[in-house]
Formats: C-alpha cells, sequence, structure tokens
C-alpha cells in the first residue's frame, strides 16, 4: 500500500524533546551496557535502537552489550548458579556507559512505593559511582524510565490507575536523575504520546510489552534522547519539479537530472545513513511518517510511475502521489540498513549464548558431567568470540553510496 502525505519543512514532535542538550548520555566510541527489565532484555532481539547508534558513529563505532533479564526490578535481580557477577561482564566489555531501564515492575507498588524506588535508584548508581569498568574513567550512567500503558480495550483495564502510577515513578525517577546529574530518557511521554493517537499499529501486544512495531516506534525517540549530537539525524527528503527540471535533497545531494516524456532520471549521492523501514504496511501515526525517508516529484504527466534504484523496482505511485510525496524505504540502501540490523540481532544472539546459558542442567545439574556439559565452557568462549568478531565488522556494513534513480511511467 502506498502512503502519500505533504512533506513537511520541519517535524515538530515530542520525539525530540532532549535535542538541547549540551552533552550527548551516548557519544561516539562508546562501549556501552544495558541493564534492566523486559524491556531492555527485548531491545536485544530487535535491534533498531543499536543500528541507529551505529549509523551515526562509523568513523567511532560504539559497542553494545545487552545485559537485560526479563522481570529484573533494581533489588530484584536473581541469576542461576554461578552466573557471572555484573561487575565481571561490565569490566569484560571494558563499559563506559550502562543504560539502565527500570521503574515498570516497581510501579505495581502504587503510590506507597515510590519514596522506596527512589532510594533503590540513588542506592544502584552508588553501586557504581566511582566504578572504571573500561579501567581508565569512571562509568557514566543513564536512566530510562519505563513506557506507558496502552488502551488495548478489555485486554488492559485499569489504564488511568496503571498510567497514573507509570507517570509517578517516571517523575521519581527524573527528579533523582537530576539530583545525582545523571541523564535521564523519558519514554514514558514520547510512548504516550503515540499511543494516544488514532492512526496507526498498536505499540504493545498487551499493554506494557513492545512489538516489533513498537520497538521500532520507540526507538526513535530513544535515540534522539541517546545521542543528541547527531546532527545529521533527519529523513532523506528528496524533491524534483519535472517542469522546472530542478531537484534537491536533504540528507543526498540530487545531480545529473535528465526529464523525457515518461523517464526522469538522475543520481543520488547518500550523505547520511537512510531510515530504517517500519516493520508493518499500516497507517503510521503523522509524526512517525514525516519521520521516514520521502521522495516527491512535482508536474509529471498523468499515469503510474516505478521507481527503481540501480535497477531494483522500489514503488509505484500515481503522479498525484508522487507530487505529495512517497515513502521510498525499500530501496538499495534500505535493504542494507536492514541487513545491518540482522547482523547486530546475530551478533547479540551469540554474546547471549555466550552469557545467559538457556539450560543449567549443563552447568550444575545432572548433565554437567557429560559429554555436553564438559564441553560448554569452550562453547560459551567460542561463542563469545563470534559475538566480538561480528561487532568489529558491524560499521564497516554502514555504506554510502551514489546509485541511479529512475522514475518509469508505466501506465497513463
Amino acid at each position: 500500500m502506498i502512503r502519500t502525505y505533504l512533506i513537511a519543512p520541519i517535524v515538530c514532535c515530542v520525539l525530540a524533546t532532549s535535542v538541547l542538550r549540551a552533552d550527548s548520555p551516548i557519544r561516539p566510541g562508546d562501549r556501552v551496557a544495558v541493564v534492566g527489565n523486559t524491556f531492555a532484555d527485548q531491545l536485544r532481539i530487535h535491534g533498531y535502537l543499536e543500528t541507529l547508534l551505529l549509523q551515526h558513529t562509523t568513523d567511532q563505532p560504539i559497542s553494545i552489550r545487552n545485559l537485560g533479564w526479563g522481570g529484573d526490578m533494581l533489588t530484584a535481580r536473581d541469576r542461576p548458579t554461578n552466573f557471572p557477577s555484573e561487575a565481571s561482564t561490565l569490566t569484560a566489555h571494558r563499559t563506559d556507559v550502562i543504560v539502565a531501564c527500570f521503574g515498570m515492575g516497581e510501579s505495581f507498588a502504587g503510590e506507597a512505593g515510590i519514596d522506596k524506588f527512589k532510594t533503590d535508584l540513588r542506592n544502584f548508581i552508588e553501586s557504581h559511582r566511582g566504578q572504571k569498568y573500561n579501567g581508565k574513567s569512571v562509568v557514566r550512567l543513564v536512566l530510562v524510565s519505563p513506557i506507558a500503558y496502552e488502551d488495548l480495550g478489555d485486554l488492559t483495564p485499569h489504564r488511568e490507575n496503571r498510567n497514573r502510577d507509570l507517570e509517578s515513578y517516571t517523575q521519581a525517577m527524573q527528579e533523582v536523575a537530576e539530583s545525582e546529574n545523571v541523564p535521564f530518557v523519558d519514554l514514558f511521554e514520547s510512548s504516550r504520546y503515540l499511543m494516544d493517537e488514532r492512526e496507526g499499529p498498536n505499540l504493545t501486544n498487551n499493554g506494557i510489552l513492545l512489538d516489533e512495531y513498537g520497538y521500532w516506534a520507540i526507538s526513535q525517540s530513544f535515540f534522539d534522547q541517546l545521542f543528541t549530537a547527531a546532527s545529521d539525524n533527519q529523513p532523506w527528503q528528496i524533491r524534483v519539479d519535472v517542469a522546472d527540471q530542478t531537484a534537491s535533497g536533504i540528507g543526498v545531494e540530487v545531480a545529473d537530472l535528465s526529464v523525457d516524456d515518461s523517464v526522469v532520471a538522475f543520481s543520488i549521492k547518500e550523505n547520511i545513513a537512510p531510515r530504517l523501514p517500519p516493520p508493518t504496511d499500516q497507517t503510521l501515526p503523522p509524526q512517525l511518517e514525516f519521520a521516514r525517508d520521502t521522495m516527491s516529484v512535482e508536474n509529471l504527466g498523468s499515469g503510474s510511475y516505478e521507481l527503481t534504484v540501480d535497477g531494483t523496482p522500489v514503488v509505484t505511485a500515481t503522479a498525484e502521489q508522487w507530487a505529495k510525496g512517497v515513502a521510498i524505504d525499500s530501496s538499495p540502501a534500505h535493504q542494507e540498513a536492514e541487513a545491518l540490523r540482522a547482523m547486530v540481532n546475530d551478533k547479540n544472539l551469540q554474546f547471549t549464548y555466550s552469557w545467559k546459558a538457556l539450560n543449567q542442567v549443563h552447568i550444575v545439574g545432572e548433565r554437567r558431567s557429560s559429554p555436553s556439559g564438559r564441553a560448554l565452557p569452550g562453547e560459551v568462549i567460542q561463542f563469545n568470540e563470534l559475538a566480538n568478531e561480528i561487532d568489529k565488522n558491524l560499521v564497516h556494513q554502514v555504506k554510502h553510496a551514489t546509485r541511479k534513480w529512475r522514475l518509469t511511467r508505466t501506465s497513463k
């Protein structure tokens, strides 16, 4: 399905409220560890946030290890017998910054639990204060709020009460972050803003657990607040006027424009990374539609036109749709961005195999003396080596190319 919309010159959106910060919580070259609850744990499966960060740190790539664990809370982080300590894992990764996602599980204690939550947050911060996991500088912390509770009808009773508690815990986290001089990422407000939109797919499958589209959508806001120094964090906007035979681009350079009755051809030099395509064919809320890479072509003759990039079909739309603007996020560049995300997810999977063994019976149970149990320590090392090797190669997958674009009339 083709989505058409007027290309806005400026995207005004609550998703980028942090751009005025003087210093970004995440910096190029950082080695990052993510800790926290199910939201944190599932970041590693979808890979949208990490891919966005990699796309904008190609000269000094970031490196992420996800230590999230489903159901974790600040004071309830149980692990199996003989599980490696968090400090040892942070040291092994030479961690520069810890991104901590908490507050969802704690919020079920309601208003009565807020004071304890603040105390637990301060104790968490104190537990890392002065630590030099990278061997040279004090680790930095970032606190991340829970998301809002989505209205899914009968599946999500007491939504107003839950969101009242979640908002209170978000405010409590912000107060602690400000008093401790720790950067704070507010995902509650940005997620509630998207959830309240009438258009667009659901972000969650049960009100609080994000689905794949939810992770794509929330990662846009998460990135904006984690890496505010990215002046190139904007979508591609390509404009072509057939009548005037002029073309311009934001994020790309347009050159070699040629026009005849049925073909518009030009070249595109990619100056910044493309936006990751949304994992849905449904209509997006307006603030996310305008965040997609788009192209508008004015004054085409009537009919339908197919866009190809280096010979690869991308999208077909009518002249009227092209005039309003069409999403172009299935070009070869976007396919390469998706391939990068697949590598990110593979790296995270290999690290998970090395860090979180999936069958404890081979470690402390009856099979620890079996051939598979005896082989496990060596396999764990190999999985970690695989994760490290993929990590080194990730940044080489971010490429800015010059490609031939061609708009051809397919019917009148």
